[in-house]
């Protein structure tokens, strides 16, 4: 089993232009960040100001040895518990309002890039894949960007404050401790290269994971039928075991970075008691309260210190998740519209309905080319007419261009060369939104999504009444199966609609297209999965939704399509033959050998 090989990202250590990108989502949210980072702020002012509140207790209450300040103390003490509970809980509230906030723009933006882009897309890219950038991508972004951010902000301010207040109680002996940045600063940027090269490796081991979970689940009867399990454990072990040694590997250097630090931490303590205590010997002005706060501040200055390189590690791993969403949410897309068709019509989100003309149903393709990215020519110099009304049948084998015609008619693709005209407009004239209002598309392996018989029904006309649903589904025939149902159209579908049968799925999906009223209407093989009575009562359904709408059948039981109006035996992307069934047959060519072939 092959799984799909990541993009490679830049290895830059830290890409600012991918992080302005992100930081545009802060935009909206600058007042929550705002009255955080004043909390913040706030916060560290009396993070400086603790060993101080201590100090005046030493020098004033203990080494006295009189407790005629105490109630002063108390005070002081307890306006400072006050004023941290109130900081603490805005800086939370409003953390987390960045988070939640972030996280749902984030996931909107690449929902409705996933809704914009086209077939091509998808055909490409694995739902594992877009899951993983969904999901873990999107929240370890959501929560560097607000907690993160906030806790660069108060490790920055206690590192500063406490520098400048150390440089003003004793200079010397701070010099004496702040001379351990440089070595500080260079085990930062050391571990730092090695940590995000590390999980950008397990970002890319996941996402391959997560394809192999989602093809493992949806392909587990084919799994069974094939017996596959075996083969399919030893590819799903050797990505965990991969993803396992990168993460030991992150891990190593992880585990050995905070340790270097804690090392550091411990030598600059050392120096502090040391030099420290000789200026409480040597120097009358320098207390032991003076002592107490570089000892305090020591500790004080470090954890600020790891804690700025645990941000920037989880930068680093967050970089990679916004490289990979970024990637989706700037996705190009393949097909849009042109800038005056969108003023006119709308966009897809925002369309302009009262300006959408109504559809009649001639289609025409004029000179018409096609080539997929990745592959060779399908159509060339393609031409063809379907009138109004018209039921055209494309028949050939596997790779003759039948789903490829249908696909260009719903604008699932673009033609590389010619064009196609709807009513005689050029079909890009027009909006895409517009088009796709109007098409009806039946699969061969319809679709329910997870719901009640009654919603599936309804999301060909999410506006119709239960009983114009219950009306579509009794023209198509499937009421008499869905009334045997103990909740008749409230039955629960299960998840693709797993609790029905092929058949009972195809003749919902047939509801849904009828009410929907489209003008085109596409049929892929509906009947190539379902037995031989079922297809009687599909082909009655086909006959009833086909009533007034040009409708393009692709089909494998030739039986089926009889009664199109034309016929297309298809080649390599080339009209061998076109006509009526008895036409074919006449002739005797292509479509009549296909045809008997069938039969015997």
């Amino acid at each position: 089993m092959s799984y799909f090989e990541e993009e490679t990202y830049t290895d830059t250590s830290f890409d600012f232009t991918v992080w302005k990108k992100i930081f545009r989502y802060m935009k909206p949210l600058k007042k929550y960040f705002l009255i955080g980072f004043i909390a913040v702020v706030g916060l560290a002012i009396l993070d400086v100001a603790y060993p101080l509140i201590n100090r005046f207790a030493i020098d004033n209450i203990i080494a006295e040895g009189s407790f005629r300040l105490l109630p002063v103390f108390i005070g002081m003490f307890a306006v400072y518990v006050v004023l941290i509970s109130i900081l603490v809980f805005t800086f939370i509230y409003n953390a987390g309002k960045i988070q939640v906030e972030l996280a749902f723009s984030i996931r909107k933006d690449a929902f409705t890039k996933l809704q914009e882009l086209p077939f091509v897309y998808y055909d490409r890219t694995p739902v594992g894949w877009i899951m993983a950038r969904m999901t873990s991508d999107s929240r370890n972004l959501s929560d560097i960007l607000s907690w993160g951010l906030i806790d660069l902000s108060w490790g920055l301010l206690m590192m500063v404050g406490i520098s400048v207040v150390m440089l003003i109680i004793n200079f010397k002996l701070a010099l004496i401790t702040l001379s351990i940045l440089p070595l500080l600063i260079y085990v930062s940027i050391y571990f730092r290269k090695r940590i995000l090269k590390a999980f950008r490796n397990i970002r890319k081991q996941n996402s391959k994971i997560t394809g192999a979970f989602n093809e493992g689940i949806t392909g587990a009867k084919t799994t069974k039928t094939l017996v596959l399990e075996e083969s399919n454990y030893r590819d799903f072990d050797r990505l965990t075991h991969t993803m396992k040694d990168h993460s030991i590997r992150a891990a190593v250097f992880a585990g050995l970075y905070f340790p270097t630090i804690l090392f550091i931490a411990s030598i600059a303590t050392a120096f502090v008691f040391y030099f420290g205590g000789l200026e409480v010997q040597t120097n009358d002005l320098f207390t032991v309260g003076m002592l107490y706060v570089f000892v305090s501040y020591v500790g004080q200055f470090f954890e600020p210190v790891m804690m700025l390189a645990t941000i920037l590690a989880r930068f680093q791993q967050a970089q990679a998740s916004a490289e990979r969403v970024m990637s989706l949410i700037e996705q190009e897309v393949d097909i849009t519209d042109r800038k005056e068709v969108i003023e006119k019509y709308g966009s897809f989100y925002q369309p302009n309905k009262e300006n959408w003309e109504p559809l009649d149903g001639d289609v025409e393709f004029r000179k018409v080319d096609f080539k997929y990215k990745k592959g060779e020519q399908v159509l060339e110099n393609f031409n063809l007419k379907v009138k109004k009304g018209e039921s055209v049948a494309l028949v050939g084998h596997t790779g003759a261009g039948k789903s490829t015609i249908v696909n260009l008619v719903c604008r699932f693709y673009e033609p590389t060369g010619g064009e196609i005209l709807i009513d005689g407009t050029p079909m890009n004239d027009r909006s895409v939104g517009w088009l796709h209002d109007k098409l009806g598309y039946v699969l061969q392996s319809p679709h329910l999504f997870s719901g009640t018989i009654m919603e599936n029904i309804r999301y060909g006309r999410l506006d119709a009444t239960d009983e114009e649903v219950i009306e579509a589904a009794k023209m198509v025939e499937a009421d008499a199966f869905i009334q045997t149902f103990e909740d008749g159209y409230k039955t629960e579908v299960g998840e693709g609609g797993s609790r029905l049968s092929v058949g009972q799925k195809q003749l919902i999906s047939f509801a849904r297209a009828l009410i929907a009223d489209p003008r085109i209407l596409i049929l892929d093989e509906a009947t190539s999965s379902v037995d031989t009575q079922t297809e009687k009562v599909i082909q009655h359904a086909i006959e009833t939704v086909m009533k007034g709408r040009t409708t393009f059948v692709i089909a494998h039981r030739l039986s089926t399509i009889v009664n199109a109006d034309k016929i297309l035996v298809l080649e390599h992307g080339k009209i061998m033959e076109e006509g009526t069934h008895e036409v074919l047959i006449t002739k005797r060519g292509l479509y009549y050998k296909l045809y008997t072939n069938q039969f015997q």
